[in-house]
């Protein structure tokens, strides 16, 4: 399952830093993932500082 970025987000970016694949972009309030391009990975998690992405 790909993961999701909750609205906790603070809009810092770590996570899309953090992403292998390059399927985080900043949305108009937070950021977001592309489903289908996610590996499940699970990085972008690791570098969020409030745990906003979760597996959808």
């Amino acid at each position: 399952m790909a993961y999701q970025i909750n609205d906790d987000c603070i809009s810092c970016g770590a996570c899309a830093g953090a992403c292998p694949v390059g399927c985080i972009s900043e949305g108009d309030s937070k950021y977001v993932i592309d489903e289908s391009a996610c590996v499940d990975c699970g990085t972008c998690a690791g570098a969020c500082p409030v745990g906003a992405p979760n597996q959808a």
